[in-house]
C-alpha cells in the first residue's frame, strides 16, 4: 500500500461559490456563478433542459442520464458541467462521464429512488469476491462512474439523500437479494474531486473511490443515524494518492476507512489469519473525534471471510502506523490494539493525542496485545507496549514524511457556470 496521508482539518481550499441571480417574472433563475475546482469546463447545461422536474415525486433517472450522455460529446472539447438547480430531484442510479462536473445548488436535493428497479444490478467488486451483504451481485451506486478521467462532483453544499431507511430495514430483515447501493462510487478512475456537499441517509457506504488515483474528498458533511447499518462515511479502497480533509461525519459505522478488499481478494487494517498482504506506512494527523467506543482500534482477530478459500498460513504484516495531533471526546475506551501472536503489529507511533473519556468509560482505558511501538504526550497514559523508547522519533513526536504527496500539489481554480442559450 502506498503512503496515504489523510490531511484533516486543514484550510479549506474549495471555497463556496459566489452566485449571481437574474430575476424572472416567476422565480429567480441562476444564470451565472463561480466555484472552485481542479478543472473548469467549456460547456454548461441545466438538468431542466433535459426534462428534469424537481418536485420530489417525478422520476428523473432518464433526465440525468440523457443529460450526461449528451454532455459526453464535449469530453474532448473543453469538458462539460451539469447544473442541478433548486428542487427535490428523485432519481435512480446514473453514470457519469469524463471531463465532467456535476454541480448542486445549495437548495438542490438529489433523492434516491425507493424503487429497486431504478438501481441496476452489477458484478461484485473483484477485490471482494462477492457482494458485501449477500453472495450475489450488488446494486449500482446512486452516482456511479467507471474508467473516468477528470470528474468533479461538487456544489454549494447541496444535498444527496439516499433515503436509506427502506434499505436498512431490508438488511435487518434479511430481505436483500443483492448488496445495498452506495451514494457515490467512482471506479478505475483518475483525477477525482468530491467536495462541498451534504450526504444523508445512504443505503450503505457514502463515498467509495475504488481502484482509483489522484482523489480529493473535501468539505463533505455526512449524516446518518448511528443505528443505521454500515453507513460508512468515506472509504478509499485500493486507491493511491488520495486526500481527505475538512469533513464532518456522523454515521452508523466507520467515518473514514482505508480498504483494499477482502481476504485473498484484498487486505484491510482490521485483519486476521488468512488475509495475508500488508498495511504499512500509514500517517494520520489533525483529527477531532467525538463519541466513540475506541479512539484507536487495530485488530488481527477480525474473523470475517468472504468464503472458505483463504490460506490459514497467510499472515498479514502491519507496521509503521503513525497518529499525531489528535483530540477525542466522550470515548468509552482509548484503544484496543490486538496484534497476532504469530505476526505482531510493529512500529506503532502515537504522539500529541488527548483522549477525554466518557463518564461510563472502561476502568482500563488501553488494551494492548502483540503490538510494539512508542508514544509521547498521550493522555490517558498508553499501555506499556507503547511506552518503549520514549523520544526516539523527532523529540518524541511521530515522524511524518517531509516530501509532499502529488495530490497535495493539486491546484484549484475559479470555474464559472453560464447557461448556454
Amino acid at each position: 500500500m502506498d503512503v496515504l496521508l489523510l490531511l484533516l482539518a486543514l484550510a479549506l481550499m474549495v471555497a463556496l461559490p459566489s452566485m449571481t441571480l437574474v430575476e424572472s417574472r416567476k422565480s429567480p433563475v441562476m444564470d451565472y456563478f463561480e466555484y472552485r475546482a481542479m478543472s473548469c469546463r467549456g460547456y454548461s447545461a441545466s438538468l431542466t433542459e433535459f426534462g428534469g422536474v424537481g418536485d420530489g415525486t417525478t422520476l428523473n433517472t432518464k433526465a440525468f442520464q440523457t443529460a450526461i450522455d449528451y454532455l459526453s460529446r464535449y469530453t474532448s472539447n473543453g469538458g462539460s458541467q451539469l447544473y442541478v438547480p433548486p428542487g427535490r430531484w428523485l432519481t435512480g442510479s446514473f453514470n457519469l462521464t469524463s471531463h465532467f462536473t456535476l454541480f448542486l445548488h445549495k437548495d438542490a436535493v438529489i433523492l434516491g429512488s425507493q424503487d429497486e428497479s431504478e438501481w441496476p444490478v452489477i458484478d461484485p467488486l473483484p477485490s471482494y469476491g462477492r457482494g458485501r451483504d449477500t453472495q450475489g451481485g450488488r446494486f449500482s451506486s446512486l452516482i456511479f462512474g467507471t474508467n473516468l478521467t477528470d470528474v468533479v462532483i461538487t456544489g454549494d453544499n447541496g444535498t444527496i439523500d439516499g433515503q436509506g431507511d427502506l434499505w436498512w430495514q431490508k438488511f435487518h430483515n434479511g430481505q436483500l437479494n443483492y448488496t445495498r447501493p452506495y451514494l457515490i462510487e467512482i471506479m478505475y478512475s483518475d483525477n477525482v474531486q468530491i467536495s462541498n456537499l451534504t450526504l444523508v441517509n445512504s443505503p450503505s457506504w457514502n463515498v467509495h473511490p475504488v481502484y482509483s488515483s489522484n482523489v480529493i474528498v473535501q468539505g463533505i458533511t455526512i449524516l446518518a443515524p448511528v443505528t443505521s447499518p454500515n453507513t460508512d462515511g468515506i472509504n478509499p479502497d485500493s486507491c493511491t494518492n488520495t486526500r481527505i480533509e475538512d469533513c464532518y461525519i456522523v454515521s452508523g459505522d466507520d467515518c473514514v476507512a482505508v480498504k483494499s478488499g477482502w481476504d485473498e481478494y484484498g487486505v484491510r487494517i482490521k485483519t486476521g489469519v488468512g488475509r495475508g498482504g500488508y498495511v504499512k506506512d500509514i500517517y494520520v494527523r489533525r483529527m477531532t473525534m467525538k463519541t466513540m467506543k475506541w479512539a484507536f482500534w487495530m485488530t488481527g482477530n477480525y474473523g470475517s471471510h468472504a468464503d472458505n478459500n483463504y490460506d490459514p498460513n497467510a499472515l498479514p504484516v502491519i507496521q509503521n502506523i503513525n497518529y499525531r495531533d489528535m483530540v477525542a471526546e466522550n470515548v468509552t475506551m482509548a484503544a484496543l490494539l490486538e496484534g497476532l501472536s504469530s505476526a505482531p503489529f510493529t512500529g506503532i507511533c502515537i504522539s500529541n493525542v488527548t483522549i477525554e473519556l466518557a463518564k461510563m468509560a472502561k476502568k482500563v482505558p488501553w488494551t494492548c496485545t502483540d503490538v510494539a511501538g512508542i508514544s509521547s504526550d498521550v493522555t490517558p497514559v498508553p499501555c506499556d507496549l507503547l511506552l518503549q523508547d520514549q523520544g526516539v522519533k523527532n523529540n518524541g513526536a511521530c515522524t511524518f514524511p517531509e516530501d509532499s504527496l502529488p495530490i497535495e500539489d493539486v491546484k484549484v481554480q475559479t470555474c464559472t457556470y453560464r447557461r448556454n442559450v
